[in-house]
C-alpha cells in the first residue's frame, strides 16, 4: 500500500527559485502546488487544496507574503497549514513572528538541507513524511 504524498505549496513570484523549488521538493517525494503570488494561492486553498506545508515568500507583486498570511489566518479552513517563510529580506525570526503569527523562517539563499529538515519535521506533525536517512542533503 503506498502513501499518498504530502503537498507543499510553494508561493514564490521569482520563475526561477519557483522551479527550483518544486524540483527539489519533488525530488524528495512531495507533491508540489505552486504559485506566483499571494493571491494565486488563496484562490488554490478556498477551492480545497490542502497542503501540509506552505513555502511563503514575503517580497511579491499583487498579493505579498504579509497580505497572505494575514488572509490565511482570518480563514479557519486552512488557518493552521504550516507556513516556512522564504525571504531574502533580513528580518529577525522574532519580528517575523510578531508580524506574522507562527511561522518558522528559511532565509535566501536557501540551505536545501536546512529546508528539506524543516518541512520533515512539521510535515510530521501533519502527517507522516519521513525524510529518505540513505539520502545527503547538501
Amino acid at each position: 500500500m503506498s502513501e499518498r504524498p504530502q503537498t507543499i505549496l510553494v508561493v514564490e513570484d521569482d520563475p526561477d527559485v519557483r522551479r527550483a523549488l518544486t524540483e527539489l521538493l519533488a525530488s524528495e517525494g512531495y507533491a508540489v502546488a505552486a504559485t506566483a503570488d499571494g493571491g494565486e494561492a488563496l484562490k488554490r486553498l478556498r477551492g480545497g487544496l490542502r497542503p501540509a506545508v506552505i513555502l511563503l515568500d514575503l517580497m511579491m507583486p499583487n498579493c505579498d507574503g504579509w497580505d497572505f498570511r494575514r488572509e490565511q489566518l482570518e480563514d479557519p479552513a486552512f488557518a493552521t497549514v504550516p507556513v516556512v517563510l522564504v525571504t531574502a529580506a533580513g528580518f529577525s525570526p522574532d519580528s517575523m513572528r510578531s508580524q506574522l503569527g507562527p511561522i518558522e523562517l528559511c532565509p535566501k539563499p536557501i540551505q536545501p538541507a536546512v529546508l528539506l529538515d524543516t518541512l520533515a519535521r512539521l510535515a510530521q506533525v501533519q502527517g507522516s513524511r519521513v525524510k529518505d536517512p540513505t539520502k545527503s542533503y547538501s
